[in-house]
């Protein structure tokens, strides 16, 4: 029988490189296709989640900043009473005129058959019998009989009582713009009913003359008569009529008695 060869055939070399290169080919493109599906799964998921965030923030928008289908007018914010205003007629739409201030009253004299014995007089110092030295005098002194009538010189509210130590018993009448008689040198007892508070009417009587001012007590009996206007001290001649100052004779005895002096 003829022999069998035993022999195996060799792999031939080229082979062999060509096989491993296209192994090495195919594992190469399923890393590149493995690759590019893991990419575009990548880009589909971020897609998707931006989608979905610009969403959630369309709905958060749209809660926060609801869109009304009509515009709102704010031109008439208060509500309709369902009252209608009043035609208004000319004289209505015309400034209305300020009513007229408050003057200071005119005065009328506080005692009957006065003698003006010493005047206002606040600028220049004038000679005191009682303090032997020259002063102001805040207000006129109407020299008359002691217990003699004291009379309101114009409507208004008794403000002040009091008892002052160099000018006696005072009292005070308030008027119209702030204006105000001072009446010192009074008896101590008022006329009744007269306090504080209380409404007096021009001509009423308040009180009566006295010799209470310790300051002025070598004058002969008076009623020493002051006046404000806005808490100033002003000469209270100037609101007396004229016939009323014309009533009043002035005493000159003293200044006659100064002159030769």
């Amino acid at each position: 029988m003829p022999k069998m060869n035993s022999q195996t055939p060799k792999n031939d070399p080229q082979e062999s490189k060509l096989t491993e290169k296209l192994r090495s080919l195919r594992v190469n493109r399923v890393v590149f296709l493995v690759a590019i599906a893991i990419l575009v799964t990548l880009s589909l998921i971020l897609m998707i989640t931006a989608i979905a965030n610009r969403a959630r923030k369309q709905q958060a928008q749209d809660v926060l900043n609801p869109v009304t289908d009509t515009p709102v007018d704010n031109t008439n914010p208060e509500p309709d009473s369902g009252k209608t205003e009043p035609d208004k007629t000319p004289e209505d739409s015309k400034p209305q005129p300020e009513p007229p201030k408050p003057t200071v009253p005119t005065l009328s004299l506080p005692v009957d058959n006065g003698t003006l014995l010493q005047t206002h007089s606040v600028e220049i110092q004038v000679f005191s019998r009682t303090m032997q030295d020259f002063r102001v005098h805040t207000g006129i002194d109407l020299a008359t009989e002691a217990g003699a009538p004291v009379l309101a010189a114009a409507d208004g509210t008794i403000a002040r009582i009091w008892d002052d130590p160099m000018m006696g018993k005072c009292l005070a009448v308030s008027h119209a713009a702030d204006s105000q008689t001072i009446y010192k040198n009074l008896a101590p007892d008022l006329a009744e009913g007269i306090a504080e508070g209380v409404s007096v009417l021009r001509g009423q009587r308040i009180g009566t003359v006295g010799e209470s001012a310790m300051a002025e007590i070598a004058e002969e009996p008076h009623l020493h008569l002051e006046m404000t206007v806005g808490g100033e001290a002003i000469d209270p001649l100037d609101y007396f009529p004229a016939a009323a100052i014309s009533s009043i004779s002035t005493d000159t005895t003293y200044e006659d008695s100064d002159s030769e002096k």
